[in-house]
Order: C-alpha cells, then sequence, then structure tokens
C-alpha cells in the first residue's frame, strides 16, 4: 500500500503560482510513478503530468505545457507540481496518484493508478 497527501492548494488570483505537494508513506515511493490529475466540477478528471520513478521520464498535458512543471525528491518521498501562470480554467481539485513504474511508458491514464490522494482544492480568480 501506498498512502499519498496532497497539500498547497489554495485560492490565487489569475497569473499567479503555487506549487503542490504529494506525500507518500508506504511501499518503496522510488519505485512508483508519480501522476497529477484534476477534476473540475461537472467535469471528468483528466490528466496533468507524470514522472517515473527515477525522474527522468516526465510528461505533461498540452492544457498546461510551458506553465506546470512535475518533479520529485525520492529523498522526502515527495512529488511536486509546479503550477506558474495559472488560469481560471485551472480551477479544480487536484489529486496525486502512484503506482509501481515496471519501464513500460508513460502513465497518463486513471486506470493507470492504483492509489490516490484525497485532493487539494485550487482555486483561481480571475
Amino acid at each position: 500500500q501506498v498512502q499519498l497527501v496532497e497539500s498547497g492548494g489554495g485560492l490565487v488570483q489569475a497569473g499567479g503560482s503555487l506549487r503542490l505537494s504529494c506525500a507518500a508513506s508506504g511501499r518503496t515511493f522510488s519505485r512508483h510513478a508519480m501522476g497529477w490529475f484534476r477534476q473540475a466540477p461537472g467535469k471528468e478528471r483528466e490528466f496533468v503530468a507524470t514522472i517515473s520513478w527515477s525522474g527522468s521520464s516526465i510528461f505533461v498535458a498540452h492544457s498546461v505545457t510551458g506553465r506546470f512543471t512535475i518533479s520529485r525528491d525520492n529523498a522526502k518521498n515527495t512529488a511536486y507540481l509546479q503550477m506558474n501562470n495559472l488560469k481560471p480554467e485551472d480551477t479544480a481539485v487536484y489529486y496525486c496518484a502512484a503506482d509501481y513504474d515496471d519501464g513500460t511508458g508513460y502513465k497518463y491514464t486513471i486506470n493507470d493508478y492504483h492509489y490516490w490522494g484525497q485532493g487539494t482544492q485550487v482555486t483561481v480568480s480571475s
């Protein structure tokens, strides 16, 4: 089992920045790929970014490319999502997710992940 706890959400004005953190505990964090997803009211949960267990492979959704950066610190069992130049359409509950990284490719769908956090709200005002 891997337990995930997100933090860092909040209310920010358009153009501002936030950094989300995802603290992991349980099984070996360093062998797990990490992902960030988001879900806006009335919409389906969508992929934001993913990072391999080593940090060497990163894939970011087109909608946030150039604004959001995913990273991880395996020594701290923590993954991060740095969000810059936030827009009102980024408003959503943000979830981190984890799954064993078998090296077969990017994990960018909900079904790729077994472990999920409880989510953190990000609200961007115009």
